[in-house]
């Protein structure tokens, strides 16, 4: 029989286990190790939350990962019945048992299985293990192991601990709401239940007021996030952050105040950015920046690859610099949304777009007074860009005549999927003023737009208007 039949009988065999969800529980101790990831599936997707509690107690692999299940509306109530299964101390009725699990793995990711392929090691493997904190399992494992080598002790003689190491990795946003603290107390709940053997690994951390959330803070291993988000902090309070997270590829910082570029709050804040080596992308939000982008860039990874400089009030002489940076070469993405960087000269967006026309895969810039002019004098370099994917200049001044050189000009571009393009002014009686949008004559203007994507063979290429 192949694999995909197999799949399928597998499938209908966990769905008609959770037609009686009681007695499928009771009997989860007989049924085969085959049958847990399909049924973890289908449990999952339907919402079983006590299903779900009981296979975390047993769960025969010893790592268990979300993955692309998608609970959307549901997420804590279904991540909390996992949580709370989470078998922390020996079972009641033997004192000699251990649970298998050793990884639970709450964040959505796509890329991610169900569980890992079981290997041969010492320690219990899996793809997505803490490699940073000192408390995860691969350090705490590694120390044992050490202590082995050079004759410390032994297995034989070493005592069985009362608990095994686990983790518990998760994304965590700390946003004040009343929902996400009842989940944040769960959290802390399990982890001082464990007495110090299960490790709290948070990858992506998303913050909103720096000072309202000090005590959970204090509470995670900063070192082990990967992705950092904070929202209405002052710098001082970014920086004390940053001087403890070692290993980020991504941070986002948005409504950042603070007084002056020449103030010891900046210079400590550019001395602590600088050493991010891991750092692949920055996002920039509400964070003046006017004719001081060259302090940034300075400091910043030479191969970043991902940029976000939206409202950073950025002027032609910022496009420059940006033109002349060694990170301009290495560009993936590059958002300069909502800066009047057209407003002079066209020609240093004009030397930026060449410079990163062979690694540009996204670019957005929406609302920076783009007109029909400026439209025409950069299409031959962003026509160029022969590895563009996504491009959003929505909520400029662009006529329908303009926009249909646009589109001919980008018909060659055969990666471009995506384009996000502003509202025609035609179809404004004042424009950018959505209470004056004229929408028939929208309508009109996207069947124009349908009809020459047809005639140049580039249905696959979906161009839409910022107000669909």
């Amino acid at each position: 029989m192949d694999q995909k039949p197999t799949a399928t009988l597998l499938e209908l065999a966990a769905k008609s286990l959770l037609s009686n969800e009681p007695a499928a529980i009771h009997v989860l101790n007989e049924i085969p190790r085959d049958l847990f990831v399909p049924l973890f599936n289908a449990a999952f997707l339907g919402r079983h939350k006590q299903m779900l509690k009981a296979m975390v107690r047993i769960w025969p692999f010893c790592c268990l990962h979300i993955g692309s299940l998608n609970a959307r509306e549901s997420y804590y109530e279904i991540v909390e019945a996992m949580i709370d299964g989470l078998q922390i101390l020996p079972a009641q009725n033997s004192s000699s048992w251990r649970p298998k699990l050793r990884i639970l793995d709450l964040r959505y990711d796509l890329d991610c299985g169900t569980t890992c392929s079981e290997i041969r090691t010492t320690f219990p493997f899996c793809l997505q293990s803490c490699i940073y904190s000192q408390h995860s399992i691969l350090k705490i494992e590694e120390a044992q192991n050490n202590v082995r080598c050079l004759g410390i002790g032994n297995s034989a003689s070493k005592p069985h601990l009362a608990q095994e190491p686990m983790e518990l990795i998760v994304d965590i946003s700390l946003n004040g709401t009343l929902r996400t603290e009842q989940f944040l107390s769960l959290l802390l709940s399990k982890v001082e239940q464990s007495s110090g053997s299960l490790h709290l690994c948070c990858r992506d951390l998303q913050i909103d007021t720096v000072s309202a959330h000090k005590t959970i803070l204090q509470f995670l291993d900063l070192g082990c996030i990967e992705h950092l988000e904070i929202d209405q902090t002052y710098l001082n309070e970014v920086t004390t952050l940053l001087t403890q997270v070692n290993h980020l590829s991504g941070l986002s910082l948005s409504n950042i105040p603070f007084k002056s570029y020449k103030g010891r709050n900046f210079r400590s804040f550019l001395i602590w950015l600088g050493r991010l080596d891991t750092l692949q992308e920055l996002s920039l939000s509400y964070f003046c920046l006017t004719n001081q982008l060259y302090k940034l860039l300075r400091v910043l990874p030479p191969w970043m690859d991902t940029l976000y400089l939206s409202f950073c009030g950025l002027s032609n002489r910022d496009v420059i610099v940006l033109s002349q940076s060694s990170q301009a070469t290495h560009l993936r993405v590059l958002n300069l949304s909502n800066n009047q960087i057209f407003s002079e000269v066209d020609e240093p967006f004009l030397t930026l777009l060449e410079k990163v026309s062979d690694t540009l895969e996204h670019l957005e810039v929406n609302n920076c007074f783009i007109t029909d002019s400026t439209l025409s004098a950069i299409l031959p370099a962003l026509s160029l860009c022969s590895k563009l994917y996504f491009l959003s200049f929505a909520f400029n001044p662009i006529t329908m005549p303009a926009l249909k050189s646009l589109l001919q000009h980008l018909a060659p571009l055969r990666r471009l999927k995506h384009v996000i393009y502003p509202v025609p002014v035609h179809c404004y009686d004042e424009w950018n003023f959505l209470e004056t949008l004229d929408r028939r004559k929208l309508a009109e203007a996207q069947a124009q737009v349908n009809v020459m994507l047809k005639e140049v063979q580039r249905e696959d290429m979906k161009w839409t208007s910022c107000c669909d």
